[in-house]
């Protein structure tokens, strides 16, 4: 038995894999996170689909037993990418405790996509480390932000948009007013792309409190000519 871990992008079906896209319209079972991914997305896919929202591990985990089981073909659909924040280890661990093969289909991170929207590098020879955290909510007890502002790299932001008034202010005492960038919902009808200066990013984003990419760091900044060209 086996079942697909399928990373669906950031909204946008166009954005799927190849293989992922494949596996998709062969899946005879798709089971989504409803609260990330409208089920309007995967219309053009013909499988029973079942929306993860409110299921705890366990029910998550049999439900793709029991299909398997059925002779089914399960795919677990992700938003993003499964790699990052993708809660995906425990399912695994579980599934392949009773038995179940696993396979994961990366997609592409929300991050890339915002960086597109932004026709940024997020790495350059200038900055050349990307670091992808979070700040201290109800699931981390504690966040390195403060650590992480002293270094010479691009920070981006996942899972923290209702606390971007807090990030800003604790970069600020740090770096000085560095550029940023917030992408809400990136490549989804509701896009909304929001740029400026770390001191004046917070009052320009007013309302949008989840599914944002927040980037902070001078790679936002038009780029020198890269010694790739030299």
């Amino acid at each position: 038995m086996k079942v697909y871990f399928v990373g669906f992008g950031p909204g946008d079906p166009e954005l799927l894999t190849i293989k992922g896209y494949r596996i998709l319209k062969e899946a005879d079972v798709i089971i989504y996170p409803g609260s990330i991914i409208p089920e309007e997305s995967l219309s053009e896919f013909k499988a029973l689909k079942i929306n993860s929202h409110g299921m705890k591990l366990e029910e998550i985990v049999e439900t793709i037993e029991r299909f398997l089981k059925d002779g089914k073909k399960v795919v677990r659909v992700q938003s993003g990418d499964p790699s990052i924040y993708g809660a995906i280890m425990e399912q695994i661990e579980e599934l392949e405790r009773r038995g179940i093969e696993c396979e994961v289909v990366p997609g592409v991170s929300s991050v890339f996509a915002a960086s597109a929207r932004l026709k940024a590098e997020l790495a350059t020879s200038d900055t050349p480390t990307l670091i992808i955290t979070r700040v201290a909510g109800k699931t981390l007890e504690k966040d390195e932000i403060e650590k992480l502002a002293e270094t010479n790299s691009t920070l981006v932001f996942l899972l923290s948009s209702a606390k971007i008034g807090e990030i800003s202010e604790r970069i600020l005492r740090i770096r000085g007013d560095e550029p940023a960038a917030i992408a809400y919902r990136v490549s989804q009808k509701e896009e909304k792309i929001v740029e400026g200066k770390l001191s004046e990013i917070a009052k320009k984003c007013v309302g949008i409190e989840r599914m944002a990419v927040f980037i902070v760091g001078k790679a936002l900044k038009k780029a020198r000519r890269s010694r790739l060209y030299a």
